[in-house]
C-alpha cells in the first residue's frame, strides 16, 4: 500500500527545495538571454569575436536541430515525449541522492526553458554559434549548455563514483 506522507516526506526537503530555486535561476536566466536577443536582433549575425558570433536560428528539431520537420503531428508528438521525460527527470530528482538532484537539477533547468520555448513559440532559439575559420558548431542557447553540462556530470558520475550495494 502506498504510504502518502512518506511520499510527502520525500518531495518536502531542504534539498529539494534548493533543487527548485537552481532550476528556477536556471531557467530564468535562459529566459532573459533568449528575450536579450530576440528583443535587441535587429541583423542576423552580430560578430563577437573570432570566435562567437549570435546568429538567431529557430530550431524546430530536438537538440543540435535533429529531426526538424514541418510537420505538426512529428513536432508535437516530440513535444509530448519531451514532456514525459520532463516528468520522469522530476521523479529522478525527488527520490535521488544530493550528487544525482544537483545532476537532474541542472538538466532540468535547461529541459524547461527549451521545453517553454516549444509550447509558446512552436521552436526553440538558437542563437550562440562557435566557430573557427569556416567551421561552425552547432547553433545553440543557454539551455543546450546546462543540459548538456547536466549530461557530462552524469556520464561523468557513472564512471567514477561507485555506487552503494
Amino acid at each position: 500500500m502506498i504510504d502518502l506522507k512518506e511520499i510527502k516526506n520525500k518531495i518536502i526537503t531542504k534539498n529539494n527545495f534548493y533543487s527548485l530555486i537552481l532550476i528556477s535561476i536556471i531557467f530564468f536566466f535562459d529566459r532573459y538571454t533568449k528575450s536579450l536577443v530576440l528583443n535587441n536582433f535587429t541583423e542576423n549575425t552580430y560578430y563577437l569575436n573570432d570566435y562567437i558570433n549570435l546568429d538567431l536560428i529557430w530550431n524546430i528539431g530536438i537538440g543540435f536541430g535533429l529531426m526538424s520537420t514541418d510537420s505538426d503531428l512529428i513536432y508535437n508528438s516530440i513535444s509530448f515525449l519531451i514532456g514525459i521525460v520532463l516528468v520522469f527527470l522530476i521523479f529522478a530528482l525527488i527520490i535521488s541522492d544530493v550528487i544525482d538532484k544537483i545532476i537532474y537539477t541542472i538538466i532540468i533547468g535547461g529541459a524547461l526553458g527549451n521545453f517553454y520555448d516549444r509550447l509558446i513559440f512552436k521552436a526553440v532559439p538558437d542563437f550562440i554559434d562557435i566557430h573557427y575559420n569556416n567551421f561552425h558548431w552547432f547553433t545553440f542557447n543557454v539551455a543546450d549548455i546546462f543540459i548538456s553540462m547536466g549530461i557530462i556530470f552524469f556520464i561523468m558520475r557513472s564512471f567514477f563514483v561507485k555506487n552503494k550495494p
